[in-house]
């Protein structure tokens, strides 16, 4: 008898669990209830725009602008939560201090909290009579209705984001690993770099997708401070909700339709690198 490759691939691996085929069917027909029909519908609707219809939508100066600051706004809110979430995370698992629990539970305030209501509020704290803002309109700094206030909107729903997902990787790093590269002479700054880091980004990876995914995607907690202003701080959801309450179907799909191929290209993107960097460092394919 030839004896079989312990290499050799298989679609179905052996497992002390049964309901292989009952759980892969419940999963396919969740996906293709939830996400694929509805992405399939937008995308058969785009196209009964044709071609020309379509480019002329896209490149409308106003669609582009809100794109623009739509994609800009999440990647940049997205940058700063995985430098600060990052931070937070190391604060959480490395120190103990009063307080600790609390802060830890608030990070999980923007899953709980209305999209509205902290629209509502950060509008409150941040516009020109508001708690922070009286002090630095004199300033010249306005945050509230600008582009700066859309950012700092997507960092508060973002944050979670990054921290939940690092928190864990972190929590089974040992400090044993510190110990030993300080022994053997490596400063703060080698340490962190070399070797806490390499094994952090492909989670900080992750959860700089998450982020970006919501900030890109975040509606209630934007337009109350953003302002709405076509070409300043006009965000791409609002545009969207703007041309379906003018029954104008076709620019709302086209818009949306947009926005599914960028995010989609750039979601691919960052698990490209994410898993290069898995096979770079060793931490699975």
């Amino acid at each position: 008898m030839r004896a079989h490759s312990p290499t050799r691939w298989r679609f179905r691996r052996p497992s002390v669990i049964p309901g292989f085929g009952m759980a892969l069917g419940l999963t396919l027909t969740w996906l293709t209830l939830l996400i694929l029909i509805p992405l399939s519908g937008l995308a058969w609707r785009s196209s009964e725009l044709g071609w020309e219809k379509f480019f002329a939508i896209a490149f409308d100066p106003r669609t582009l602008s809100a794109l623009r600051i739509s994609f800009g706004a999440a990647f940049a809110a997205a940058c700063i939560n995985v430098v600060f979430g990052v931070v937070l995370a190391w604060v959480l698992v490395r120190y103990r201090f009063p307080g600790k629990r609390i802060i830890d539970a608030m990070v999980d305030l923007p899953f709980a909290l209305p999209t509205a209501v902290a629209g509502i509020a950060l509008a409150t704290l941040y516009a020109p009579n508001g708690w922070i803002g009286q002090f630095l309109t004199p300033l010249g700094i306005k945050i509230a209705f600008t582009p700066l206030g859309i950012v700092i909107a997507l960092v508060f729903v973002g944050l979670p984001f990054v921290v939940r997902t690092v928190q864990p990787v972190m929590e089974e790093i040992d400090k044993e690993v510190e110990e030993a590269a300080a022994t053997l002479g490596a400063t703060r700054l080698q340490t962190i770099f070399r070797v806490l880091l390499p094994g952090l980004m492909p989670p900080a990876l992750t959860g700089f997708a998450l982020a970006f995914a919501r900030g890109v995607g975040e509606y209630g907690s934007v337009i109350f401070i953003a302002g709405n202003l076509p070409f300043r701080s006009e965000i791409a959801p609002l545009l969207i909700v703007i041309k379906l309450e003018e029954y104008n179907y076709a620019a709302a799909t086209g818009i949306a339709a947009m926005m599914l191929v960028i995010s989609f290209a750039m979601l691919l993107i960052i698990n490209l690198i994410q898993s290069w960097r898995r096979r770079r460092y060793g931490y699975g394919v």
